[in-house]
Order: structure tokens, then sequence, then C-alpha cells
């Protein structure tokens, strides 16, 4: 059961990882995020079919996110040492290639269950992603059926409302108006 905690400090972790380029095996910590945005994403597992569409999205729009003082970290339950072997495989062979950011290795499911994410029947986690703020606040907290990919847009879209500073109406986009009260 996911508890509210939007508006919260966001949940600290620690955890092992793999850099984007698959090169270098690596400790991720929320802390290494502080004074920027945090765009953190779980996925269910390495090569498998919606995942990478998600991952390779992300990474298209990492450009955009960076423009907004934002990170992007994936996390799975799987292994540092899958997680560099899917980078590196052949995109023939499942390969998602070389990315802009790092992929978290959650493999004793702490930061999952954290984050209210983890699949106890099966030690996977939930499609959730979170923004953090460069405070340490969780500002957005959403989490899809295992079925359903994520999109970049929308969640670069969310990221500019909230950095927006105001409030924002359903489908705001940067530029519009601000709702008054």
């Amino acid at each position: 059961m996911i508890q509210r905690m939007v508006g919260l400090k966001a949940p600290d972790f620690k955890m092992p990882g793999v850099s984007g380029d698959g090169e270098r095996f690596i400790d991720i910590s929320l802390n290494d995020y502080k004074g920027k945005w945090l765009v953190m994403f779980f996925y269910p597992r390495d090569f498998t079919f919606v995942c990478p569409t998600e991952i390779k999205s992300m990474n298209r729009f990492y450009d955009e996110f960076q423009k907004l003082n934002a990170e992007i970290l994936g996390v799975s339950t799987d292994s540092e040492h899958s997680h560099k072997a899917w980078i590196k495989a052949d995109e023939k062979d499942g390969g998602i290639g070389t990315l802009s950011f790092p992929i978290g290795a959650d493999t004793i499911h702490k930061v999952s269950k954290d984050y209210g994410v983890y699949i106890e029947e099966d030690g996977a986690a939930l499609r959730g992603l979170f923004i953090v703020d460069p405070e340490g606040i969780l500002r957005y907290a959403v989490v899809h059926d295992l079925n359903v990919g994520r999109s970049a847009q929308e969640t670069l879209r969310v990221l500019q409302a909230l950095r927006a500073g105001g409030l924002c109406p359903a489908d705001w986009a940067p530029g519009e108006d601000l709702l008054t009260p």
C-alpha cells in the first residue's frame, strides 16, 4: 500500500548502480541530487518489453530535463551486473544502449519498499515515478500497472508545472497562464 508521501521529505536511499554508459559500477544516494530536481522512475525488470521503451524515451528527453536543473535515475530490483549487461548488449539481443543517466540496483528491495512500489510476490517494482525537488521534498508520485509505459513528455510537463511556482490547470503547458485564486 502506498502511503501519502507527496509534500513530505523523500525517503533517503543508498544503493549500487551502473553509469549510463555501462562502464562503471557506482554508488547512488539521494544526497547525490541535493540542489537539483530528481526524476526517479522504477521499472520491473531488465531485458523486458515495455521497460526499454520507457528508458529510451527518458533518455531522448534527457537534455530537456537538464535545462530544468533535473537529473534522471532509473531503478529496478535487478543487479548492477544485469543493468550493465543490458546497456552493453547488442540491440538485436535486447540491449538498450548507452544512457545519459545511471540505473540503480535495488537488490535488497529497501528503496522500492520505502517508495511503496515493491511487489512482494515476484521481487520486482511497479512502474513508480517520483519527482523530488532540490530541497529533498517529494513533489510528485504516480504508479502504473506493469503493462502501461509512462510518458517522458508528460513527466517533463509535470516538472515544468512544478517549477512554475503557482496553480497549474489541467493540460497546462509552459508559457500559459497560471490560475489566480
